[in-house]
């Protein structure tokens, strides 16, 4: 990073959630939030999340507020305090950060807004970023905003180095070069009973199935990544279903078990299962979280969408294209 300052102290950014097709969970190193195996994820362009960050003279202590309402700091802080040591700067900053889709539902808002606030709150500080170097910045807050600074299709390096410097993301392929769709099958809004760093947590110490699940990932990063050059939406779903039957595995064998899936979750595979059986090359994923995520080509995501809706529990789908890099929108 370049620790110039320039004359702007306010910049507006804007990134997408997005979507791990090959699932990371639990930390190599909780302090540094560095994954514990890597991961491969698409970005969506209907979810995004629009940050404002403003170092400023008259504030006293960091301020968060998420949606209209102030909110502890947090891991902001961390992001915050990097960006500051790099600038050479004494301020406080004011981060104001919305979402357009339910924030901590198991959306993603952590990815998209992280990897926001790393690019707001460099260019507020006058520092030019490199893309690798702001995804290991927005990393920082969450391990899954280190791939939503990237569009299309983006992987995320465990990395082996003590100081977490080898654990980015960067692009893998271009959203333009193979179109898909994913629709989001909304089922429950609210916030998430138990976050996924507590999640993450639980599992590590107390699930039999995670030691293994560390040790396969390398082999299903490279299956994955093959086939999506390949531009293979069968192998790629196929994985991708099985990498998320394999973190929920997981997640339920942890103590106390964690049960992210309602009926209507639980529907939506069934659905998308019936889709598939009936000629439909569609394939579902799901996070840490009640959401289903269907995988199709364009041409099938409103046969996909009308399933989905028609499924009852599900409150909204929301059908999206692959989105872009995380960008600044707007200094002031």
């Amino acid at each position: 990073m370049d620790g110039t300052i320039g004359g702007d102290l306010t910049a507006r950014a804007r990134a997408h959630s997005n979507i791990a097709l090959a699932k990371y969970w639990g930390k190599r190193d909780a302090t540094l939030n560095v994954p514990a195996v890597g991961s491969i994820s698409i970005t969506l362009d209907a979810l995004h999340t629009d940050t404002t960050v403003s170092f400023d003279t008259g504030l006293a202590d960091d301020e968060l507020w998420l949606d209209g309402r102030e909110q502890p700091v947090g891991k902001v802080a961390v992001v915050l305090d990097l960006v500051r040591e790099r600038a050479g700067l004494d301020l406080r900053a004011r981060v104001v950060s919305e979402n357009n889709f339910p924030t901590g539902a198991g959306l993603a808002s952590s990815a998209s807004g992280f990897a926001a606030l790393a690019v707001a709150a460099t260019a507020a500080a006058g520092i030019e970023a490199t893309p690798r170097e702001s995804s290991v910045l927005a990393r920082r807050g969450s391990a899954s905003a280190a791939r939503s600074i990237f569009g299309g299709y983006a992987e995320l390096h465990a990395g082996s180095s003590p100081d977490g410097s080898d654990s980015f993301a960067e692009p893998l392929l271009e959203g333009e070069a193979w179109p898909l769709s994913v629709v989001v099958a909304i089922t429950d809004p609210g916030p998430k009973t138990v976050s996924s760093t507590a999640g993450m947590q639980a599992t590590s110490a107390s699930s039999p199935f995670y030691r293994p699940w560390v040790e396969s990932a390398p082999a299903g990063l490279d299956r994955m990544r093959a086939a999506i050059l390949a531009h293979d939406l069968e192998t790629v779903g196929e994985l991708a279903e099985h990498s998320c039957l394999a973190l929920h595995s997981i997640m339920l064998t942890t103590r106390p078990a964690l049960i992210y899936w309602n009926a209507a979750t639980v529907a939506g595979i069934h659905a998308v299962r019936a889709l598939r059986a009936g000629g439909l090359p569609v394939y579902f994923t799901i996070d840490a979280g009640p959401q289903l995520k269907a995988l199709c080509r364009p041409e099938d995501a409103a046969a996909v969408s009308a399933a989905l809706a028609a499924i009852p529990g599900v409150a909204e789908t929301r059908t999206s294209t692959l989105g872009p890099a995380a960008r600044v929108v707007s200094k002031s």
